[in-house]
């Protein structure tokens, strides 16, 4: 196999604020790239798995900004097509503690990657990976991006490539009803899925408290394999008929945005290894360290990983 993983989805410029600074008041904003399935991509890439990333992006300084971003942390952005009327999608991120915690305000409307579909993007190198990973997110982008993501499930499927879809929920993109329909069709032909529990609250009723919760959705969704992240509750999951659980890592928070790609990252490394339950350990252990960096992307090395799923927490490195 070219590839052990392969993700497809919209990366944009992140445009932030110091730690409690208003996007009303800032003079001077700081500027990254994140977007979910890239994120990822950069976790597991760092994390020593080889990694390609599918997406749309527009021919400009921007674009090129953004893949040579996520190129730089050892991403395969081969396969990546360009648009010469298309733009970068951009958003923007006020940082501030409890009780106010983060505001994300997008700017996404046109940009090239709502332009991905059948007809621009190189589905072929599924067919060369290991696992193709996607969210609900990419399907709500456009109507020509919904009907790609159908079909790189259909690609990976006739592939024999095992599906891990992250439900990924968002309201400002589509209604709950329209969302709901098309994520339970794409969760349906996954390997595994994964949600937090507001997005299962949001999209199918169930209670967020409910400690039965991943088997509700495992029946819900018609899929074996399920893991819910639950806050503060810790993780709960169905495998294979098989329940479990594990309490919630409590640590410090600088940045959260891009935690739950850090989370599915290691989820993936486990499915990878044959054993998921190592990888939602994995997959807290670099959420927790993702915490604690700024920007969408875990900059980690695989022996900063291996520290924090030990418990080795230095305050200072010598």
């Amino acid at each position: 196999m070219t590839y052990e993983v392969v993700t497809l989805g919209e990366a944009m410029l992140r445009l932030w604020t110091n730690n409690g600074m208003r996007l009303e008041t800032v003079e001077a904003m700081k500027v990254s790239v994140g977007g979910s399935e890239a994120n990822v991509a950069v976790a597991l890439a760092r994390a020593g798995h080889k990694v390609a990333w599918l997406s749309r992006l527009p021919n400009s300084f921007l674009g090129k900004r953004i893949a040579n971003e996520i190129r730089m942390h050892g991403v395969d952005t081969s396969a990546l097509s360009w648009s010469d009327d298309g733009r970068a999608g951009l958003y923007f991120v006020e940082l501030s503690g409890s009780p106010r915690g983060v505001s994300v305000l997008y700017d996404r409307q046109g940009s090239a990657a709502s332009q991905m579909s059948t007809l621009n993007t190189d589905l072929a190198v599924i067919k060369d990976c290991k696992l193709f990973h996607l969210s609900g997110i990419t399907p709500a982008l456009s109507s020509t991006c919904q009907q790609l993501c159908r079909e790189s499930l259909k690609v990976a499927k006739s592939a024999g490539v095992p599906i891990t879809f992250d439900i990924n929920y968002r309201s400002a993109l589509w209604s709950t009803e329209d969302a709901k329909k098309e994520v339970s069709h794409l969760a349906s032909l996954s390997s595994l899925v994964v949600c937090t529990s507001r997005d299962a609250e949001d999209l199918y009723g169930l209670s967020q408290d409910d400690e039965n919760l991943a088997q509700k959705l495992s029946n819900r969704l018609s899929v074996s394999n399920v893991i819910v992240t639950q806050g503060l509750s810790g993780v709960s999951w169905v495998l294979d008929g098989r329940n479990g659980s594990t309490d919630a890592q409590i640590v410090e928070t600088i940045d959260r945005v891009g935690a739950g790609d850090s989370f599915m990252a290691g989820v993936i490394s486990g499915f990878l290894k044959g054993n998921i339950v190592e990888g939602i350990r994995r997959g807290q252990a670099m959420a927790s360290l993702k915490r604690g960096i700024y920007g969408d992307h875990l900059v980690v090395a695989e022996s900063e990983i291996l520290d924090a799923m030990n418990g080795n927490n230095l305050e200072i490195r010598r």
